[in-house]
Parts: C-alpha cells; sequence; structure tokens
C-alpha cells in the first residue's frame, strides 16, 4: 500500500474517531472478544469501556511495524496516563478485564459473556448515566469535552455559555419545584 493511501486512512479514521468522541451523547464501547490495533483505537474514542469475561484490548501495532495512527495513543495517555500508556503501546500487552479495570481503561467487567446478556447489562450499566432530560445530559457532555480539549480558560466560558442554556429551562425549573437538589 502506497504511504499516501495510509496517509489518507489515518487522516479518515483520526476525523472519524474524533467526531464519534465529541457526539452529544454519552458513548460506550462494549467489548466482547479481542479488541485489537484498530479496535482497540476504537475503544479510546468512547467516553467508557466495558468488557465481557474472557475479552481483551491490545494495541498490536508495534508488531505490525507501526504506531497507532487513529488518535489512539494520544486518546491512551489521556484514559492511562503517559507511564501506562508506554508500557501498553511498547509492549503490545494483553489487557484483560482485571487489567483494564485497574489501569482505568474500564469502567467494570459485565458478568455475563454471551452477546445479548452482556448488551443489555452494559445498556443497564449506561442508564445511570444518561437517564433524564436529552438537554442536560448534552450539556454535561459538552462541558466535559470542553475541560478535555480546550484551554481553562475557553473551557471555563463554554461552561459559563452551557449553563446560560439550562438555568431556568424546563429541566432546572421542574427539579426547582420538585425541590430535587437534596434527594
Amino acid at each position: 500500500m502506497p504511504s499516501q493511501d495510509g496517509m489518507n486512512m489515518c487522516m479518515f479514521m483520526q476525523n472519524t474517531l474524533t467526531r464519534l468522541m465529541r457526539l452529544p451523547l454519552i458513548s460506550i464501547a462494549l467489548v466482547q472478544g479481542k479488541a485489537l490495533g484498530g479496535g482497540a483505537e476504537l475503544t479510546t474514542a468512547c467516553d467508557f469501556r466495558l468488557m465481557t469475561p474472557g475479552s481483551e484490548i491490545r494495541f498490536v501495532h508495534k508488531h505490525m511495524g507501526l504506531v497507532p495512527g487513529w488518535g489512539g495513543a494520544a486518546r491512551l495517555v489521556r484514559i492511562v496516563g503517559s507511564r501506562a500508556a508506554l508500557q501498553l503501546l511498547s509492549g503490545a500487552d494483553q489487557v484483560d478485564p482485571e487489567r483494564a479495570l485497574r489501569l482505568g481503561l474500564s469502567e467494570g467487567t459485565l458478568s455475563s459473556s454471551d452477546e445479548s446478556g452482556s448488551l443489555e447489562e452494559a445498556q443497564a450499566w449506561l442508564s445511570q448515566y444518561t437517564e433524564g432530560p436529552a438537554i442536560v445530559i448534552r450539556a454535561v457532555k459538552k462541558v466535559v469535552t470542553a475541560g478535555r480539549e480546550l484551554p481553562l480558560e475557553a473551557a471555563l466560558r463554554t461552561e459559563r455559555d452551557v449553563f446560560g442554556t439550562v438555568w431556568g429551562g424546563p429541566a432546572n425549573l421542574e427539579a426547582l419545584a420538585r425541590r430535587q437538589k437534596h434527594k
């Protein structure tokens, strides 16, 4: 494959996974089986990762004579820190559910490993973060994305602007009427 083809794929996938990461919703990667190479990079573009028993995440790029090219290395550093990212990338280490949890690469290991059971379990887990007014969930995602990607002053401005869109809005007024703050 000519070098330009590789660069075109790299740019396309970086753009695609960055767009996934910036979606105004909360995303989850459910790892069932093996997430290798590009699959491992894909998991880093999601807000959360859950794994099933016996699954693994592995950045095998080194064995292919490559480094991650889809943004996986940069995102991995932000998720697990530079030392752990260096170990995972340079060692092409197999990361099982227990190690992923210890590293902060995964939020948990599901009890079910069959496809439908694990999907239901993942949906139930995710619902604790997605229940509620959609406008508020989108606003939360927007301020977290800004906090992760922007310099502090710009992130504070974004937070202030987004706060202004929900203050006095239907969800806020409803919560005040129910005295939701202290429940």
